[in-house]
């Protein structure tokens, strides 16, 4: 079974959903002594097999295959809908977008992504959102799989060593993307990734790794000082060469850093931070409809937006500190980041 004292750098390369991370991506990260992930949340089994076995093809390092947890969710009333979509209809960006209504199901059935992962048994899942099935923790244990589960406070981390979890992802405020919160809707203790980390080292007995504002070396030698047994970057690698961020996000990532990274719920019904940008502005405090079925139905808008090279009108996920974003390859980003971790561990 996978031990994070295996790897020669203390780096899980952070799964991102939407089709950032790729066989090539992880593949190098594995290469070079981390952990290659991906973001499966919303991939079909028949994607999910064909990247793990891909990915395999590339490298024997270590993949982590990540899913999120969805709650169920209903469509909101008509007048909400009505709202939603007007909101989105009334944004300066013109082009051959849908704004349909998403109909159920809503979300991928996780049993049935799973699947592939049973097959091909990569060497750690994990999960954001929440804890899934029990039963899934216990098929990833008799295969050999490590399992993790995203906290970002003490008591989400409590539920999950309880669950049977091998780990707990520490995720502090500043992270990229999605806020893991169980609840999205209760109070946020919107604790660094570092003060995080303590806490859940004082309160757990299982493994924590660190995520949020890692950017470079001396980063990862203050997460494994919080007392973190690995530290896991995901706006870091954006800007890999390897990277499928589209042009757009990669140029605000290394030119806009005046625009820092803020909180909305526009694109995808749930809290995640991203690079400031126009369609963050304009759908601040308007109607959205509940997480997934936001994401659904922006989903033709920002790829179109994509194809345009149009970043206003992207979701440009980011963490706090994007503005230290290299432009390097996978392998030249490891070697630099083992490099400066072991000076700053000296």
């Amino acid at each position: 079974m996978f031990n994070f004292s295996r790897l020669e750098v203390p780096i899980i390369q952070a799964p991102m959903a939407g089709g950032i991370n790729n066989p090539k991506l992880a593949s190098a990260v594995a290469n070079h002594g981390g952990v290659g992930s991906f973001g499966f949340a919303y991939s079909t089994p028949q994607k999910i097999s064909e990247d793990l076995v891909a990915t395999r093809a590339l490298t024997k390092g270590p993949i982590n295959a990540n899913f999120f947890v969805f709650s169920v969710v209903d469509l909101p009333s008509q007048a909400i809908q009505a709202q939603a979509t007007e909101a989105l209809r009334a944004l300066p960006f013109e082009g051959d977008y849908s704004l349909a209504i998403p109909q159920s199901p809503f979300y991928p059935d996780i049993e049935e992504q799973l699947n592939p992962v049973w097959e091909h048994c990569p060497e750690i899942v994990t999960f954001h959102f929440g804890i899934p099935p029990l039963r899934a923790i216990e098929k990833a244990h008799s295969l050999g799989i490590v399992v993790g589960i995203t906290a970002t406070n003490v008591q989400e981390a409590q539920m999950i060593e309880k669950a049977g979890a091998d780990f707990i992802v520490a995720q502090g405020i500043e992270a990229g993307g999605h806020r893991g919160m169980f609840n999205p809707d209760g109070a946020d203790e919107k604790l660094t990734a570092i003060d995080l980390t303590k806490k859940l080292v004082q309160h757990c007995s299982i493994p924590i790794v660190c995520a949020g504002a890692i950017m470079d070396g001396a980063d990862i030698a203050n997460a494994l000082k919080a007392g973190a047994v690995a530290a896991q970057l995901g706006t870091a690698f954006l800007c890999c060469d390897e990277s499928s961020a589209s042009p757009a996000h990669k140029d605000y990532l290394l030119s806009q850093h005046g625009r820092g990274s803020v909180f909305t719920r526009g694109f995808s019904g749930r809290l995640a931070r991203g690079i400031e940008n126009e369609f963050i502005r304009l759908m601040q405090d308007k109607a959205t409809l509940p997480f997934p079925l936001q994401n659904t139905m922006t989903a033709s808008l920002r790829q179109l937006a994509a194809k345009m090279n149009n970043g206003e009108f992207q979701s440009l996920w980011a963490g706090q500190e994007y503005a230290k974003t290299r432009n390097l390859s996978a392998k030249d980003l490891m070697l630099a980041l083992k490099k400066e971790f072991l000076v700053a561990m000296r």
